[in-house]
C-alpha cells in the first residue's frame, strides 16, 4: 500500500502556474460525458487524469511524487504551460483499479488515462492511444531460493500469479498455445486478489508466497531496489515491445498530438534516492507457511476456528491477524499493555467483558468479541463489500472506530469512495494518521491471502505440519 499520499498538492508546477491534487470525482460533481479536447480543458483550467492506483505509478511521499506517472504528468503540465498561449493547468488524479481505467474513461470520469504500466486496449476500441515511453518487455520474476526458469519452455507446468489487469495474461495465453503444439503442459495462470496492486504481488513473490510472476522489466528492477530478495529472469521474456501508452477518447486529437510531442522531449530520470527512502524501511511480509510457523498454527487452529465460527469470521482472518500481531505466540507482549495472540489491550477486552488476557482462550475470545462488536456497530452497512468490511474492521481494531469513521467522511469530501478502504480511504489514513494503520491492514490482508491459498491443507490435521518444501514442490 502506498507509503504516503497527499490529497492536495499545494505546491505549484512551473513557478506557481500548474497545480495538482489527488481525488476521485465527487458524487455531486457533473461528469464529463462528452470527450474534451485541449481547448476545453484549458478553458476550465483542470485536466482530470485516471491513474492506476498502484504506488508504482501513483505513489507519493512527504509531498514528493514518486510514482512514474505522477512525475511524467507533472512534466507534461509544465510542457503545456510553456508552449505559446499555454495556460495554468491543474492536474486532478483519479485513482482507479487498473482493469477499470479504460471503462472509467469511456464513462467520462476523466480526460486521460495514464496507467504507468502496460495496458492493452479492448478489441475494436475507438480510444486514442499515444505512446509516452519506450516499449517494455514482460519478464519472469521470483523470490530468492525459487528456481527461476532459464527459457520460456521451462515455464511449462509452472504456476504464475498475475496482478489484476496485467498485460501478461494474453501473452501467457499465446505462450500456452505454443506449448500445446509442442505437447508441453500449460503455464498455470492465477490472478491475484483484487486488493493487491502489482507491487504487492512482487512482495508476495519475494516472500515465496507466490511462486512466480510476470511484470514489465523496468518495473521489476525498480522494485528490486527495496525488495532485496526479488529476482528477475531478464532472459525469460514473455512478451517484447509492449507499448507504454496514455489513452484518450475521440475527438481529443489536439491533446493527443501534444502528448506525442511531449514524449519526444527528454524525460526526467527516476528519483532513486527518494524511492528508497520511501519504501526501504516499511514492513514487508514474510512467508507464514514455513515448517515452524505451520506447527504453531496447528496448535492454535482449534481455538481460532471455534471463536471464528461463534462470531461469524473466517478463521484464516484471525490466523492472519495473529501472525502479524504476535507471530502466533500466545505469550507475546506489545505496546500499550497489548498482549497475547491477537495483541488486544486490557481496555478493549474489558469493553466486551473479558479481563484475563494471558490465557490463549480468553485472549482470542476477547479479540473476536471486540472485532464482532466493531463490525456490528460501525461497518454493518449493506453498501460495503465483504472485503472492504473486513478491512475497515481491521483498521478500527488498530486505530479505533471513531477515527476510521472520520477518515471515511473526509474521503467522501475529497471525492474518494468512503465505502472502500483499499486504494481509497487508506490514502486519507496515510495522510492524516501515518502509514502504520495502512501497513497493518495491508499486511494482515496479505497473510490472509497466503493462508487462503492453502486452506485445504491447513484445515487437514494430518497435513497441517507438513514442511513448506514438500508442499511447494509442485510449484517448482
Amino acid at each position: 500500500m502506498p507509503f504516503r499520499f497527499t490529497l492536495v498538492i499545494l505546491g505549484c508546477l512551473l513557478a506557481g502556474s500548474a497545480q495538482a491534487r489527488l481525488g476521485a470525482l465527487p458524487p455531486e460533481a457533473p461528469r464529463h460525458v462528452a470527450a474534451r479536447d485541449l481547448t476545453a480543458i484549458e478553458r476550465t483550467g483542470e485536466l482530470r487524469v485516471l491513474v492506476n492506483q498502484s504506488r508504482h505509478s501513483s505513489g507519493e511521499w512527504n509531498g514528493q511524487a514518486l510514482g512514474i506517472e505522477y512525475r511524467r504528468l507533472e512534466a507534461f503540465a509544465r510542457y503545456l504551460r510553456q508552449r505559446p498561449g499555454g495556460r495554468p493547468l491543474r492536474l486532478v488524479f483519479v485513482p482507479k483499479a487498473k482493469d477499470d481505467l479504460l471503462a472509467a474513461l469511456q464513462r467520462g470520469e476523466g480526460d486521460l488515462v495514464a496507467p504507468g504500466e502496460t495496458l492493452l486496449p479492448p478489441p475494436h476500441s475507438a480510444l486514442i492511444a499515444a505512446s509516452v515511453a519506450a516499449p517494455a518487455s514482460l519478464v519472469v520474476v521470483g523470490g530468492r531460493g525459487q528456481r527461476l526458469p532459464r527459457h520460456l519452455e521451462q515455464l511449462a507446468g509452472r504456476r504464475v500469479v498475475l496482478p489484476q489487469g496485467s498485460a501478461a495474461g494474453p501473452a501467457l495465453e499465446r505462450l500456452n498455445a505454443q506449448l500445446e503444439k509442442r505437447r508441453l503442459r500449460p503455464v498455470q495462470v492465477e490472478w491475484a486478489d483484487p486488493t493487491l496492486a502489482v507491487e504487492d504481488v512482487l512482495e508476495l513473490t519475494q516472500a515465496g508466497i507466490y511462486p512466480l510472476s510476470v511484470v514489465e522489466s523496468g518495473l521489476a528492477h525498480r522494485w528490486t531496489r527495496v525488495l532485496s530478495r526479488l529476482r528477475v529472469a531478464d532472459r525469460v521474456v514473455v512478451a517484447h515491445d509492449q507499448a507504454q501508452l496514455w489513452y484518450l477518447r475521440a475527438p481529443a486529437h489536439q491533446l493527443a498530438e501534444r502528448i506525442r510531442a511531449f514524449a519526444r522531449q527528454p524525460q526526467a530520470r527516476d528519483d532513486d534516492k527518494a524511492f528508497r527512502q520511501a519504501y526501504a524501511r516499511r514492513y514487508q511480509v514474510r512467508d507464514p507457511l514455513q515448517a515452524h510457523d505451520r506447527k504453531r498454527l496447528a496448535q492454535v487452529r482449534p481455538l481460532l476456528q471455534r471463536y471464528a465460527k461463534a462470531y461469524d469470521f473466517d478463521w484464516l482472518t484471525l490466523a492472519a491477524m495473529a501472525y502479524k500481531e504476535s507471530g502466533l505466540d500466545p505469550h507475546a507482549r506489545g505496546a500499550g499493555r497489548a498482549a497475547g495472540l491477537l495483541q488486544i489491550t486490557p481496555r478493549a477486552a474489558r469493553s466486551v467483558g473479558v479481563r484475563n488476557l494471558h490465557s490463549a482462550e480468553d485472549n482470542v475470545k476477547a479479540a473476536t468479541r471486540y472485532l464482532a462488536r466493531l463490525r456490528r456497530e460501525f461497518f454493518s452497512s449493506p453498501r460495503l463489500a465483504e472485503r472492504e468490511r473486513r478491512a475497515f474492521t481491521l483498521a478500527a481494531y488498530n486505530l479505533g472506530p471513531e477515527r476510521v469513521q472520520a477518515l471515511r467522511a473526509k474521503a467522501r469530501k475529497q471525492g474518494l469512495d468512503g465505502d472502500r478502504w483499499f486504494f481509497q480511504v487508506e490514502r486519507i489514513a496515510a495522510e492524516e494518521v501515518g502509514i502504520g494503520v495502512v501497513n497493518y491492514v495491508a499486511s494482515v490482508n496479505k497473510y490472509r491471502v497466503a493462508f487462503s491459498r492453502e486452506r485445504a491443507r491447513l484445515e487437514a490435521p494430518a497435513v497441517a505440519a507438513t514442511s513448506a518444501r514438500a508442499i511447494r514442490r509442485e510449484d517448482g
